[in-house]
């Protein structure tokens, strides 16, 4: 088994047809990595056939790890994502639940249940006649981390167990 946390080669998956997401997800990934003193190589994606040239490319460049870019691309794609994770044995994290669901290893991000809460809260206050252009802005503030140790155990990975005493969710 190896300690996830002494990962120091990382990979960053994003998609380029999404500049302005994959930009700032670019820079504040490079700006934690250099804090952190992780090498970080940045993978693209945006098609089926980009998905498979990435995970290939993840073997030749040693990645102990993978960053998967939020992304709505890659979230329609959580069930293959996460078996291309398994198949090319390593780690990875993405933003929501439904990855870890179908096989990822760490979501760690935005709880979906709550942003759709709040998006029936305004199309309520909406459809009672208030203008949009005067509710203020709200952003969900409720984050979570989920945890599939079934994957960790594939992966041979072990996963600090302060790290999944944090966890919302552990999938065992």
């Amino acid at each position: 088994m190896r300690e996830l946390l002494t990962v120091t080669n990382i990979a960053l998956l994003i998609n380029p047809t999404s500049p302005v997401v994959a930009e700032a997800l670019l820079r504040d990934s490079q700006t934690a990595a250099r804090s952190l003193g992780l090498q970080l190589h940045v993978l693209h994606a945006s098609t089926e056939r980009d998905l498979d040239t990435a995970f290939a490319t993840l073997g030749r460049l040693r990645a102990g790890a993978l960053v998967i870019g939020s992304d709505p691309f890659f979230t329609s794609r959580s069930e293959q994502l996460a078996a291309l994770t398994v198949r090319h044995a390593v780690p990875a994290a993405y933003e929501y639940r439904d990855f870890v669901a179908a096989g990822g290893l760490i979501g760690y991000g935005s709880d979906l249940a709550d942003a759709y809460q709040l998006a029936g809260v305004y199309t309520g206050r909406v459809l009672k006649g208030e203008k949009p252009a005067d509710l203020p802005v709200q952003q969900s503030t409720k984050v979570e981390l989920v945890i599939n140790l079934k994957t960790a155990n594939a992966l041979g990975v072990t996963i600090p167990l302060p790290l999944v005493g944090r966890a919302d969710e552990v999938i065992e």
